[in-house]
This record gives structure tokens, sequence and C-alpha cells, in this order.
């Protein structure tokens, strides 16, 4: 942990280290009294819970579990949370609510950077790049062979993609022009936007059911944990290709594995899992139809950049109570 003191007082906890423009802003503020968890593993409870207590402001990761412990811990001067992420569904957000803090954090601008990645994983799960990278390694590529390594293409095929928010809309957007036939969408309500992709709003079931390409990138809530069942896999055509780049959980991982082993659907890409990081002897790595990557959905070098920018500048906006860049509604 080290410590960067100015002559004010607001004392900012941040519990990781996080990519420099982001740190920039926030020594050039001199407002800062700033307490940094440094280094690039999570801050270990008992740190967390020390190294809040007393702030006025608190900038956090989704490894970060933000509870009422603490925000106890951290006290009545609190004023103001920024999390270096899009999804919050790491903040007690009532707790939040009740004691009068803001929160910040980062829609959009990682928006293009997941949705380029989803389609790399979409398009190395159903063309079984990794397996291919691997038969070269390990001698495994003989000769040619008319059915060796086949896959599934875009070109003709039913797209279905659960949320069309700004990341799925814009997965959508990339995927057309690979000669999607349907594009198809559901959610809690139609989307003006999906006019634009000739998408096509129906029941989660028809979805399931019809979609050659299931896409989930919907929010973590109560209604969309575990949503991607048994149930669901069971309705899916043996054919088809299954795409989380969302949340971990919603997903239940047994059945995924069931459905994937037992030929039920063809083969999954997953940029999340539950836990995180997925234990290396958990049995969805033992199959060569799942495709597993370490969260890097928004992992490039610009939009992290810009991930740590507003994240600073919503930390500021909420010491000086002025308008934040992105404030979440609570």
């Amino acid at each position: 942990m080290y410590k960067m003191s100015t002559q004010q007082t607001l004392k900012v906890f941040v519990t990781r280290r996080i990519p420099q423009e982001g740190m920039q802003i926030l020594q050039n503020s001199g407002m800062c009294n700033l307490s940094v968890w440094d280094s690039d593993e999570p801050v270990p409870r008992a740190e967390l819970l020390q190294g809040v207590a007393g702030a006025h402001g608190l900038i956090c990761l989704l490894s970060d579990k933000i509870d009422a412990e603490v925000l106890d811990a951290a006290g009545p001067n609190l004023k103001v949370i920024s999390t270096l992420s899009v999804g919050f569904d790491h903040l007690a957000i009532d707790e939040i609510k009740k004691r009068g803090i803001r929160v910040g954090y980062t829609p959009d601008v990682l928006t293009d950077a997941t949705a380029e990645l989803t389609v790399a994983l979409l398009l190395a799960t159903c063309r079984r790049l990794p397996e291919g990278v691997e038969e070269v390694k390990n001698g495994g590529w003989s000769t040619w062979k008319p059915l060796w390594l086949c896959g599934y293409g875009l070109s003709g095929s039913t797209v279905g993609v659960i949320g069309l928010g700004r990341i799925g809309l814009a997965i959508a957007r990339r995927l057309k022009p690979f000669g999607v036939k349907r594009l198809l969408y559901t959610g809690r309500q139609p989307k003006p936007q999906a006019q634009e992709i000739d998408g096509e709003y129906v029941p989660l079931d028809t979805l399931v059911r019809e979609s050659d390409f299931v896409v989930v990138s919907c929010s973590l809530t109560p209604d969309t944990q575990g949503l991607c069942d048994k149930t669901f896999f069971g309705k899916m055509k043996k054919t088809a290709i299954f795409i989380n780049t969302s949340r971990g959980a919603v997903v239940n991982q047994e059945d995924l594995f069931e459905a994937l082993s037992s030929g039920q659907i063809a083969a999954a890409g997953l940029d999340v899992t539950t836990p995180e990081p997925l234990p290396t002897d958990h049995p969805l790595l033992t199959l060569k139809n799942c495709v597993v990557l370490p969260h890097i959905g928004s992992a490039t070098y610009s939009t992290r950049g810009v991930m740590s920018e507003l994240t600073a500048n919503n930390l500021l906006a909420g010491l000086t109570g002025s308008e934040m860049p992105t404030e979440l509604k609570l």
C-alpha cells in the first residue's frame, strides 16, 4: 500500500493498481489524499476494510465486493464509489442508496472492445480454432481430410442475442455483414434501434429453439441469474453454438457441461465463468467443444486507459458534488 498526500484532506482509497491515465488525473487534481493497494492482485478483505476507513471516495473493481460491511468500515465520510467496470453486481446498491452515496461506472467506453471480443470468441468456437492450433502443435495435422475440424459458419444462419443493450447491439451490428439471415433478440421490451439490424423481437423460447448461435449479453439480475440451465440448453438445436460474454452467473455450468458432453448442443464459448478464475480442474476445461477465455472482453490498451480516465473523473465529480460524466442512477 502506498500513499500520496496533499494539503487537502479528501481521502481516496483505490483497491488496485489502475492504468496510469486515471492515476494521473487523480494526482493532478490536488484534492486527493490517495491510498492505493499497489498490486495487480485483488485487495484482501481485511486490507479493504482497513484501507476504506474514513475515506471520502472509493475506486473499486468488479472483483471487490462492496457490501454493508465495507460501507460501515468506510464510515459517514464516504460520498462516492467509482467502479472501473460497466457491471455493478459487485455493489450492494440498496445499502449504497440508503446511505446517499453516489456511484460512477464506465458504460459505453468498453462496448466496441467487448463486441469485437464476442465476435472473435464466436468465430473461434464455431470454426474450432483452438482445436486447430492444438492439432498443429501436437502432430495431429497429417493430410487434408474432407470433414476434419469442420465447424459451423455464420452465412445464412439465425443469430439470437439475449439482451440487446449497448453491447448486444454492437455485437449484432458486427455479425450482420457475415451474411446472417435472421437476427432475433429478446429482452424486457422491443428496442427501436433493432430496426437498423433488422432485429426480430421474439420470446426467449422462440430465440433458443430457432437460433444457430445464441449470444448472451444481458446484465446479471435476479431474473437472469441461472437463466441458461438444463431446460434452456434442452431447447437449443443440436448444431447450435452458445456464447456468453456477459456474467458467469447467468449460466448453470453443470447443466452446460452436461449439454456439451452429451451432444445436446454443438459448442460453447465463454469469456465469463463462475468463479473467476475458473479452477484448472473444472470439468468444462476437459471438453474440446468449450472455449474459455479469462474475462478479457474489454482488454485493449486504449479501452482500459479510457475506462481508467472515466473512473477518475467520476470520482472527482462525486467528491466536488458536481455532475459525473457517467453516474449510475440509483
